[in-house]
């Protein structure tokens, strides 16, 4: 087994969501840059715009941990293999600190990661430091670092909520509450990253906003075991897989990718907003993303969608995830009552709603094992197909997201992650 790998990490939280967890690592990630340092940054639980955001800033891809559907080995794996690059690894949290089931306070405890929590001091003063003090005592096992401020008036402020701090707690900096620093938000969560642009310019200021108070030399070094992991068998050996990346199918793990490529696949990326044809494939993925952003041009690429319904009519496999799925209906219904037609290879349409129809893990039971991943969604599919099975919450919830097949075409609302799986990955790519 490989050595054991050490670098200084932290796990960035917060009491609640909200509180500017993305925006706080991706200050002290770009910071880190600045200074010289090799960083990775990881985001904990199932996300793909703050994932981009985090990759922006730090200059490096961001990947998934997640005790559950990363595995634990999954994680080890992860850790172990950026310490070997990295001078400072950081982590961002879900949700507040011991929030779910696994928290984030499991994964930083699992992996003997010191947290760092990030505290909205807007609408307080001294009992920023007792609510610092309670998180930091809450679970006695938690190593804890210390605080950064998000959203303050004023240098006096910023000085307030620092002396309320009591040791052993650092105080790694303040941000401002100013626009600048800001990072915009839409119903999913924030504004994906390629589509902001001034985006450097906003993770720059929150960067520099941070001032002196930041000492990366004082963050603990965390140690991780690297796991015994088998490698892959390449079921996908010679085989093309087209995978859809633009501004309306960006959600796609860095994971699945990698995992395709070790099943033996080759990957080319095309645009169904932009490209006229499909690259010459033998599988064709569709992540989700915002097709409901992008109806209008969606609707009017029927060369697009010639090539996916010739590629389906040729038994070629298709897969297609939340987003990617709701192109393949006949129609999908805009949040202001629009409709646009679609590349009707599902039938019924989609609509979006005025809030979440689904949020959670999930797990499908196939007949290769457990495949996990999650399911993040406004809209609502209507169609008379019946279900070739359901996912289910791994913590008892209601969602049991329906899997379609229709002919070579496999579609679901569920984002599965590829690593949990690779064999049940591997029988949605082949006839």
């Amino acid at each position: 087994m490989t050595a054991a790998s050490r670098c200084r990490t932290l796990l960035i939280s917060a009491p609640a969501s909200g509180q500017g967890k993305t925006t706080v690592t991706a200050a002290l990630a770009r910071r880190a840059v600045q200074d010289g340092l090799r960083v990775r940054v990881f985001k904990t639980g199932p996300d793909f715009i703050d994932p981009m955001l985090l990759a922006r800033a730090s200059g490096a891809p961001v990947y998934q941990l997640d005790l559950w559907m990363v595995g634990d080995a999954g994680c080890r794996q992860l850790l172990h293999e950026a310490a070997h690059t990295a001078d400072l690894i950081l982590i961002e949290g879900v949700m507040g600190l011991f929030d779910g089931s696994p928290s984030s306070a499991d994964l930083a405890r699992r992996f003997g990661v010191p947290v760092l929590a990030v505290i909205d001091g807007s609408a307080m003063a001294q009992t920023f430091g007792a609510l610092a003090l309670g998180l930091a005592q809450y679970q006695p096992d938690l190593t804890f670092h210390g605080v950064v401020a998000n959203r303050i008036g004023s240098p006096r402020h910023a000085e307030m909520l620092a002396n309320s701090l009591r040791p052993p707690l650092h105080w790694l900096g303040a941000l401002p509450r100013d626009a600048a620093v800001a990072l915009p938000e839409r119903h999913l969560g924030l504004v994906q990253a390629d589509e902001l642009a001034d985006i450097d310019a906003r993770i720059d200021a929150a960067a520099h906003a941070l001032g002196a108070a930041v000492d990366f030399s004082a963050i603990p070094f965390s140690h991780f075991e690297a796991p015994a992991v088998a490698r892959m068998a390449p079921l996908l050996a010679g085989r093309r897989i087209a995978i859809a990346h633009d501004a309306a199918h960006a959600f796609c793990y860095a994971a699945n990718r990698d995992t395709l490529r070790a099943l033996g696949a080759e990957l080319v990326d095309f645009s169904p907003l932009s490209d006229a044809a499909l690259p010459a494939a033998d599988a064709v993925y569709l992540p989700g993303g915002y097709p409901e952003l992008h109806a209008a041009q969606l609707s009017a690429n029927l060369p697009m969608q010639a090539a996916l319904k010739a590629h389906h009519a040729a038994r070629k496999p298709l897969l297609a995830e939340c987003g990617g799925m709701m192109g393949l209906f006949e129609t999908l219904i805009t949040q202001d009552g629009a409709r646009f037609s679609m590349a009707g290879l599902l039938p019924g349409h989609t609509a979006m709603q005025p809030r979440f129809q689904a949020l959670g893990m999930q797990a499908l039971d196939t007949a290769d094992g457990e495949l996990r991943g999650h399911s993040f969604h406004y809209s609502r599919c209507e169609t008379p197909l019946k279900p070739l099975m359901r996912g289910r919450n791994p913590n008892g919830g209601p969602t049991a997201e329906p899997v379609y097949r229709q002919g070579s075409l496999t579609a679901s609302y569920l984002h599965a992650y590829f690593a949990s799986n690779p064999v049940a990955t591997a029988r949605l790519f082949l006839r």
